[in-house]
C-alpha cells in the first residue's frame, strides 16, 4: 500500500471521528469518559476499518459504531423528581415560564417568581400548572422582594430544603455600540443580571445546601464572545459566569452542584416585540450627547435597531433544547458545569475557541449584525477591511 493510499483513509476517519466527538461534546457536555479512552478508541477503530475493509464500507461502519458509543456514553440516568422543590426566577415569559410548566409536570414542587402577579404569564401558569406551584411576586432589583420570596418559600417547605435554584431572570437594555451604550444600560444590566442574581443565590443558598442540591444559571454566549452592540449585556453575564465558576469550586465541599447553561438565539420577551427595540432606540437617541450622536449619526443608530429586529425574527421559538438542559442539570446523577443549548452553538464556540480572532470576529459580524452604514464621521474615509 503506497503512502498516498495509506494516508487518505486516515484523514477521512480522523476527520469524521473528530467531528462526531466534538459535535457531541459541544451539544451534550454529558460524557465523563476520559479523553485518553476516546483517542484510543478512535485509533483502534480506524486501524481495524482501514486495514480490513474498503474505504467506503469502513468509513460507514466506523462512523456508525463511533456515533453509537458517543451517544451511549452520553446518556445519564436521571434522578427522581418527586418530592424535590425548585425555585425559578423570571417566569413571566420565555425560559422561566416554560421551565416552571415543565418542572411542575415532572412532579417538582415549583416556586416561580414573576414581576406581575396579574400579568398574562402568571395567569397562564396558574391555569396550566398543578396546585403545587407557588407564584411569588419578585423584582430582582429589590432586596425586600427577595427577602419576602425567601420567607414564603421557607414557610411552604417546612423543614425541607430546596433541591434546585434556577437563575433565569435577566434583562438586555442595550441597542448600540459600546461607546454609544448609556451608563444606565450598563448599570441596569448589572443590577438585574449580576447583583440581583447574586443576591438571590446567596439568600437561597442555605436551603440548597441543606438538600445538597443544584444551582442552575442561564447565561449567554455574549459573556464569552464579543458580540457587537452587546457590551452592557455581555459584561453583566461575564461577571455572572465567573461568580458561578467560583461558587462551583467552593460548594463542592457541601455536595452542591453548580451548572451554567449557554443558549443560542431564542424569541424570549421582550426582545421578540419590535416595539421594544423602537423604544430602546428612541431612548438612546434622546439621551446621547449631541456631539457623539453627530459623529455616529442617527441613521447609524436606526440601522442597529433594524438589525436587532431582524435578528429577533430569526430566533427560535422552540425552547425545548434549553428546558431539556435545565432538567439535565437538575436531575442528572453527574451534572456538568456547562451545557450548550440550541442550533449552531457548537460551531460558534469551536470558531471562537480554536480559530484566529480575525476569523471569529468576522463570523460574529456575519451571523449577528450585518452592518452596512458607517458612522457619519467615517463616511469620507476608507472603511476597515
Amino acid at each position: 500500500m503506497d503512502s498516498q493510499a495509506f494516508n487518505s483513509p486516515i484523514w477521512i476517519y480522523l476527520t469524521m471521528g473528530l467531528l462526531i466527538t466534538g459535535g457531541s461534546l459541544m451539544r451534550q457536555r454529558a460524557w465523563s469518559t476520559s479523553l485518553a479512552f476516546l483517542v484510543l478508541l478512535l485509533v483502534l477503530l480506524e486501524r481495524l476499518c482501514s486495514f480490513w475493509l474498503p474505504t467506503p464500507v469502513g468509513v460507514a461502519i466506523f462512523g456508525a459504531v463511533f456515533w453509537f458509543v458517543i451517544r451511549t456514553g452520553s446518556q445519564d440516568k436521571l434522578l427522581p423528581s418527586e418530592g424535590k422543590a425548585v425555585f425559578i426566577t423570571g417566569c413571566d415569559t420565555g425560559f422561566g415560564k416554560a421551565a416552571a410548566i415543565q418542572m411542575d409536570s415532572l412532579g417538582f414542587q415549583v416556586f416561580a417568581t414573576v414581576l406581575n402577579m396579574e400579568g398574562p404569564g402568571a395567569l397562564e401558569l396558574q391555569k396550566r400548572c398543578s396546585p403545587k406551584l407557588t407564584l411569588i411576586q419578585m423584582d430582582m432589583r429589590k432586596h425586600e422582594d427577595i427577602e419576602s420570596a425567601l420567607q414564603i418559600t421557607k414557610k411552604k417547605l417546612g423543614r425541607k430544603g430546596l433541591w434546585g435554584l434556577v437563575n433565569n431572570a435577566g434583562i438586555c437594555t442595550t441597542i448600540g455600540d459600546a461607546e454609544l451604550s448609556l451608563m444606565s444600560s450598563y448599570r441596569g444590566c448589572m443590577e438585574v443580571n449580576f447583583f440581583g442574581t447574586i443576591n438571590v443565590t446567596k439568600m437561597f443558598l442555605p436551603l440548597v445546601r441543606q438538600e445538597k442540591g443544584r444551582i442552575v444559571t442561564i447565561s449567554s454566549p455574549s459573556a464569552e464572545q464579543p458580540f457587537p452592540c452587546l457590551a452592557a449585556y455581555g459584561s453583566s453575564k461575564a461577571a455572572l459566569n465567573i461568580f458561578m465558576k467560583t461558587l462551583r469550586q467552593e460548594l463542592k465541599l457541601w455536595g452542591v452542584s453548580v451548572s451554567t447553561i449557554l443558549p443560542s438565539s431564542y424569541k424570549t420577551a421582550p426582545s421578540r416585540d419590535p416595539l421594544y427595540w423602537d423604544d430602546q432606540c428612541e431612548h438612546l437617541i434622546r439621551n446621547l450627547p449631541p456631539s457623539l450622536l453627530e459623529e455616529y449619526g442617527e441613521e447609524y443608530v436606526q440601522e442597529t435597531k433594524h438589525l436587532f429586529q431582524e435578528f429577533a425574527k430569526q430566533a427560535s421559538e422552540d425552547f425545548s433544547p434549553v428546558i431539556n438542559r435545565i432538567v439535565e442539570a437538575l436531575l442528572s446523577s453527574k451534572p456538568n458545569s456547562r451545557y450548550y443549548a440550541g442550533r449552531g452553538i457548537g460551531l460558534m464556540y469551536f470558531i471562537n475557541d480554536y480559530l484566529p480572532s480575525e476569523v471569529s470576529d468576522r463570523y460574529l459580524q456575519k451571523i449577528f449584525l450585518k452592518k452596512k452604514i458607517l458612522p457619519r464621521a467615517l463616511k469620507n474615509s476608507k472603511p476597515p477591511s
